[in-house]
């Protein structure tokens, strides 16, 4: 079967070469590759480029508010092969990675993924949290995220991807793909590797921001499905951030209001909610060490980051919900776009 491998990308010149490079070296021979590049409205280079592959298609929007969903949906839309690779400009597929993952297309079988990795996970703290939390175990899964190959006839069926959502737009469509009754299924097998090029605790803090947002959208419409998807990751932002907030409020006004019965109280208030949100910290470093195969001191990195995230994803549920209320939902504006910022999933503990 031919393949359609749709990239997207904004403001993505340094990446998008490799990407597109990778992509040329497959593997498969089953049937025909073509690229689709799709721009979410680039200020540098980027679609210069690409036009200068004979062997890309280069699509270009310019949308007022740009999301993934938008671009994601112009690269299908605009090819005919019955399977379709999505790809962020940010990735180099592995050169294997087609071949075995159509391989893995039984019957009932609608999505294949398989592991991603970071191109330089050493390059700083976060992005060797991001190699950390990309990959599971093998087998059945309840969702994919960026890069996926998927049927067509899916995309067709459940009309592609949500194009207002900044953020679980991918697990988003995935819910929908369950719905419709075929199965997502991980390889254990290598089929992305990632430049998340994470330095700065602001990117840090914007990404936990967009992952609160991404899971309280999405969480909310499998509320009305009945689903419980993501449901434990909501309630874990709410009891442990929510509750060091409301804890920590509450006892430094008990704590100042100048009674002695009210400030003890108060101070028990603030140690329940520090113990909320450092839960991680204080019990979980071991559970860390084992599961990832940490050492001590790298158990104990990755705790405080499971510990402090939940505050900005708190800040992301909060504005979901306020933008819910004004109807005034997220969005992105062109002139802060970059390819870095296109994959919001966040990192998830």
């Amino acid at each position: 079967m031919d393949i359609d491998v749709v990239i997207i990308g904004v403001n993505s010149e340094k990446t998008l070469s490799g990407c597109i490079e990778s992509v040329l070296q497959n593997r498969y021979t089953q049937g025909a590759v073509r690229i689709f590049y799709v721009d979410g409205g680039s200020t540098d280079g980027s679609v210069a480029l690409a036009k200068g592959y004979d062997s890309v298609a280069v699509i270009e929007i310019h949308p007022e508010f740009p999301a993934p969903g938008l671009g994601r949906n112009a690269g299908w839309r605009a090819g005919s092969a019955p399977l379709v690779q999505f790809l962020d400009s940010d990735t180099l597929m592995d050169p294997e990675w087609l071949a075995k993952a159509a391989g893995a297309l039984t019957p009932e079988v609608g999505a294949v993924r398989g592991n991603r990795d970071e191109i330089n996970p050493q390059g700083s703290v976060y992005n060797w949290i991001g190699q950390l939390e990309w990959n599971a175990p093998p087998g059945e899964c309840e969702a994919f995220g960026g890069d996926v190959l998927i049927r067509r006839s899916i995309l067709e069926a459940t009309g592609g991807y949500d194009e207002v959502l900044v953020g679980g737009e991918d697990p988003e469509l995935s819910r929908r793909v369950i719905r419709a009754g075929w199965r997502i299924l991980r390889l254990p097998a290598p089929m992305t590797c990632h430049d998340l090029a994470m330095n700065r605790i602001r990117q840090y803090l914007k990404r936990a921001f967009r992952s609160g947002y991404g899971f309280a959208a999405v969480r909310a419409r499998e509320a009305r499905q009945n689903s419980d998807f993501w449901h434990y990751e909501m309630r874990k932002i709410g009891i442990r951030g929510g509750g060091f907030v409301l804890l920590s409020i509450a006892g430094v006004l008990l704590v100042v209001s100048g009674s002695g019965v009210a400030a003890v109280i108060g101070m028990g208030c603030l140690a329940v909610g520090i113990i909320l949100l450092l839960r991680p910290r204080l019990f979980l470093v071991n559970k860390f060490k084992q599961r990832y195969n940490l050492s001590r001191k790298q158990a104990n990195c990755y705790a405080w980051h499971c510990s402090v995230i939940v505050l900005p994803q708190l800040l992301g549920v909060v504005r979901y919900y306020w933008g819910k209320w004004l109807n005034r939902p997220l969005r992105n504006r062109r002139r802060l776009r970059s390819t870095s910022s296109i994959d919001p999933k966040g990192m998830v503990s």
